[in-house]
């Protein structure tokens, strides 16, 4: 015969997976939960460490009982004590001697804790955190207690998980559109327009483009695309753009600005991989320069001639080992020239080879002012596609 369900049990297991929870914000939501699970389980401090991203620490994100915890910033080695041992783990534990030899942290044993249990906060197979109750009555915990404290545990998790996408999404987004210039250069000799227009969902990626003047009156222009999506891959964009800035004070050639900008990012960013096209003008603007890591061409589109790709030797992209030195290739860019630099957004599309692409762009072409020219490849190359990546589009012309 089945022994029948325990009614106290469920009651405190649907007190603890109750749906207007799912209203609050995760902070107010670890503060609800531990103090739900403390008055289950009749324990005196309820506490929730995460790990600290990036490092081997948990660090107590949210406490009930012994609030210390979180305003000290206690931090726990993960493999030491108690809650570094369920982290390390991944199991749940069960403890009856609180002191420096089985609890890293003192906070603890000071205040007289004499049994605990913890459970660690999963993400599929990755422990991101650990979740723990103690008591100071030497009252030991059940194993229908480990059963509700790993209930919270799941639901604490699946909280922070939406949360931190979240906040990393808002600042991608938030450090996507900060890093694109607030104006292009002004040049009576010459004409300018860009577009940048993100992926539509949540997914963000690190495309970007920039028009600038060195100091000795060298206009510079770029667009790159940073492999991968998310928060990081709009900081190393960030990154990127700074130190390619950087580098032009002290080069003025495309290719080695390019060869720096490589180093820097093979040192500090190591496994990060950034395709670029960077290309320099110097008045009277008549002649062009063009350096590629990895980046789709740009097109060209001199009077008289259709608009074409231009031919220029194309590096390995930035982040990857470089087996030849970099190339600085030169066109001529008379007056009615137009060079159109863009990310692969703009032609790549998952059903087509990239080569269909590439030239329902150089068929979009027309000669008109680059605002007119922005417009016209927008709309036929995107239409009213949703966007699948980010698309950063800048058109320079020589009237």
């Amino acid at each position: 015969m089945e022994e029948a369900p325990d009614p106290d049990f469920q009651r405190d297991l649907l007190s603890l997976v109750d749906a207007s929870l799912d209203a609050l914000d995760v902070d107010d939501l670890l503060v609800n939960l531990l103090a739900r699970v403390r008055s289950i389980l009749d324990a005196d401090t309820a506490a929730v460490l995460m790990v600290a991203e990036g490092t081997d620490y948990l660090v107590a994100r949210a406490a009930c009982g012994l609030e210390e915890e979180v305003r000290q910033g206690v931090r726990i080695p993960i493999g030491k004590g108690f809650a570094g041992s369920i982290a390390a783990t991944g199991r749940p534990l069960l403890l009856d001697r609180i002191d420096s030899t089985t609890v890293h942290n003192p906070i603890l044993w000071e205040k007289g804790i004499q049994v605990m249990l913890g459970v660690p906060l999963l993400r599929g197979d990755e422990v991101v955190g650990v979740l723990h109750v103690g008591r100071l009555e030497n009252r030991t915990f059940t194993g229908a207690d480990t059963q509700l404290l790993e209930v919270v545990a799941a639901r604490v998790s699946a909280a922070a998980q939406v949360r931190q996408q979240a906040i990393e999404t808002a600042a991608a987004r938030l450090l996507e559109r900060s890093l694109q210039p607030a104006a292009l250069p002004r040049i009576p000799e010459l004409e300018f327009a860009a577009r940048y227009v993100p992926a539509e969902g949540s997914a963000v990626g690190g495309d970007w483009y920039d028009a600038f003047l060195s100091p000795d009156g060298q206009l510079w222009l770029v667009t790159g695309d940073v492999a991968g999506h998310g928060l990081n891959a709009a900081v190393i964009m960030g990154r990127m753009k700074s130190a390619l800035r950087s580098f032009t004070l002290v080069e003025d050639d495309p290719a080695q600005v390019l060869t720096l900008t490589d180093r820097k990012l093979q040192h500090f960013e190591a496994g990060g991989m950034v395709t670029i096209v960077c290309a320099t003008l110097r008045p009277p603007y008549d002649e062009i320069r063009i350096s590629s890591a990895g980046h789709l061409p740009p097109v060209l589109m001199t009077p008289g001639q259709p608009a074409d790709l231009a031919p220029i030797a194309v590096g390995t992209p930035l982040g990857v080992r470089a087996t030849q030195p970099r190339v600085t290739t030169r066109h001529e860019f008379p007056r009615g020239s137009e060079l159109v630099l863009y990310t692969d957004g703009l032609v790549e599309r998952r059903s087509e080879p990239l080569e269909e692409g590439l030239m329902r762009l150089r068929n979009a072409m027309i000669d008109a002012h680059p605002e007119a020219v922005c417009q016209h490849l927008m709309h036929h190359l995107v239409a009213g596609s949703p966007l699948q990546d980010d698309t950063a589009l800048l058109v320079v012309r020589r009237p």
